[in-house]
């Protein structure tokens, strides 16, 4: 069982979650798509359905290491930060002014908007280090930061020994499952 709060909340119920994926880096190579296969899995094993999205930014060290400072108060770069969005946001939907649909376009069904799951930023240069620390290699270590970041966005933790046992548990079953697959 999981403690604390867990975000399983489904988006509208027409629709399949979504995962967005830009790599704006270029110190390490990234194999975008098998990460977001990756990333779609875990949102489909955890229980996300309907019109929903997820972002996954690959970004710099001086891109992580700016919102580490930011959001985190953390110094220096780091290896992955998930930033889901707050209940409040999603209940609204995703416009930045969703007080007006504009003059040009017909005013959006609640139905029709996808419910933002949250934004998970990896920092492939940091995650290279850390492999070779680790013994793993890259495209593992990739792997094991994007689960990590899905899993904080849909809201597990590491805070206590056992949400770290449960969380590290979780993150072992799905890399077995859509990672390291045949």
């Amino acid at each position: 069982m999981i403690s604390g709060p867990r975000r399983r909340r489904p988006g509208p119920p027409d629709g399949v979650p979504a995962v967005f994926a830009a790599d704006e880096q270029s110190a390490v190579a990234v194999d975008v798509a098998h990460l977001v296969r990756l990333a779609e899995g875990v949102l489909a094993d955890e229980g996300v359905r309907g019109l929903c999205e997820l972002a996954l930014y690959f970004v710099d060290e001086p891109s992580i290491a700016d919102l580490n400072e930011k959001f985190l108060g953390g110094e220096g770069p780091t290896d992955v930060l998930a930033f889901p969005i707050d209940d409040e946001l999603t209940e609204t939907g995703r416009s930045p002014d969703a007080g007006s649909a504009g003059p040009d376009r017909p005013p959006t069904e609640a139905s029709e908007i996808p419910l933002l799951l949250g934004d998970v930023l990896v920092c492939p240069a940091v995650a290279s280090r850390n492999a070779a620390e680790h013994g793993r290699t890259v495209e593992d270590e990739l792997a094991l930061l994007v689960v990590h970041g899905v899993l904080h966005v849909l809201g597990m933790d590491h805070a206590t020994d056992e949400e770290t046992a449960v969380m590290q548990a979780r993150e072992r079953e799905l890399l077995e499952r859509f990672h390291h697959q045949g």
